[in-house]
């Protein structure tokens, strides 16, 4: 093997671990001595509307499949410990609606405009 592909070779495995390391990420890392019970988790899932298939441990996350409110098919996967959402997935149906998973937009604020520079002068 010459130079150039060695090169090539390494240069592909490091990416490929790199990106490897990128996917770890997504796991929970709680003890397990800390998760609250998956019970506790539907109930919340219901208060939302959401009606729940199954909840199961996925990368050390619970992780949540069902549908919501509006019919939608939801995937979630919550921290167990604390119930934080980390990441969620919605298929809308042909009538979904991502009002339910996107605040209102914002209007942003206009910047105040200087109508003179300011002086020792202008403060005082």
């Amino acid at each position: 093997m010459t130079l150039v592909p060695k090169c090539a070779a390494i240069a592909a495995f490091a990416a490929l671990a790199a990106s490897g390391a990128a996917f770890a990420d997504d796991d929970c890392t709680d003890p397990i001595s800390e998760w609250k019970p998956r019970e506790l988790l539907r109930q919340e899932v219901e208060r939302r509307g959401w009606t729940v298939q199954r909840i199961k441990v996925d990368d050390g996350c619970y992780e949540v499949r069902g549908t919501d409110r509006m019919g939608n098919r939801v995937k979630a996967k919550y921290a167990p410990a604390s119930l934080h959402m980390r990441s969620l997935e919605v298929a809308f149906g042909p009538n979904g609606d991502a009002s339910d998973y996107a605040g209102p937009v914002q209007a942003k604020e206009k910047r105040r405009e200087r109508t003179s520079p300011t002086t020792k002068e202008n403060i005082q």
